[in-house]
């Protein structure tokens, strides 16, 4: 059964200096607005999501459409447009990691018979830059384009666990914030993962951010300092319990983290 997919996150902004231009950033939260499952989006809902008074949302529309980035849908709707998809696209051209691993990202979920997933960071959200499952997979259909929630997820715990220690306090800073009274639970969680971590290499999510799922994920740290990519398996809680993803799956996972690692490295 398909899966509802989180909103795009408002918090983790950057901060705001003298240089910052606010109309600019209003027409791209404008586009972050829109999540895999939005085919479409009114002022109205568009005003709601952002904050934004509506006449200042039907101006920044109108300005998006001229420009390519929104096209019009009718009913007073609007979709994403091909500008949009040439930035998207251009980025992950760029992206070695995902051209290296995606052989090895379908041997695995050949293998193992769970979705294989690669993602990176977006605010508080994970966000997949593609994804691999064979015929045996259930529960798990998320495409690439995904967004999934950081703190409660194997990949944004296994991506937690990847930064330097300071990066990684203001991040969870962040997070407490945004979480507000659920902190305590969520702060357990990622506690547990990065415990499993230091022991094992991985991060799990048994359940904690849908029942039906648990998955296994580690991060890919680049050795130039950038921010950590993350693989990650994740499947049917009836197919694979800690057991499986600790002891079967995992070090499957990590074999092929460290293959990209080396290929990188001499590409």
């Amino acid at each position: 059964m398909p899966l509802a997919l989180e909103q795009p996150s408002r918090s983790a902004s950057p901060r705001r200096g003298p240089q910052f231009v606010t109309a600019l950033a209003r027409g791209l939260e404008v586009l972050r607005c829109f999540g895999a499952g939005d085919r479409t989006l009114g002022n109205q809902e568009l005003a709601r999501r952002t904050g934004l008074p509506k006449p200042t949302i039907s101006r920044l529309t109108h300005t998006l459409c001229e420009l390519g980035y929104l096209r019009s849908a009718g009913a007073g709707g609007y979709a994403l447009g091909n500008g949009v998809l040439s930035l998207g696209y251009s980025l992950v051209a760029q992206m070695d990691v995902r051209r290296v691993a995606r052989p090895l990202m379908q041997a695995l979920a050949e293998h193992t018979g769970a979705s294989v997933n690669l993602g990176v960071r977006d605010r508080l959200s994970m966000i997949y830059i593609d994804t691999y499952r064979s015929a045996a997979t259930f529960t798990v259909q998320l495409e690439a384009g995904s967004r999934i929630p950081l703190p409660v997820t194997s990949m944004g715990r296994a991506y937690l666990a990847g930064l330097p220690e300071a990066e990684r306090r203001a991040l969870l800073d962040e997070i407490r914030k945004a979480e507000g009274r659920e902190w305590p639970q969520v702060k357990k969680g990622i506690e547990r993962a990065l415990r499993d971590h230091a022991e094992h290499g991985l991060c799990f999510s048994l359940g904690d951010w849908r029942q039906e799922i648990h998955a296994v994920a580690a991060p890919l740290v680049p050795a130039d300092g950038s921010p950590p990519t993350v693989f990650s398996c994740s499947g049917a809680a009836f197919q694979m319990g800690r057991e499986k993803l600790e002891q079967e799956i995992g070090p499957r996972l990590l074999n092929l983290v460290g293959n990209v690692r080396s290929a990188m490295t001499y590409a």
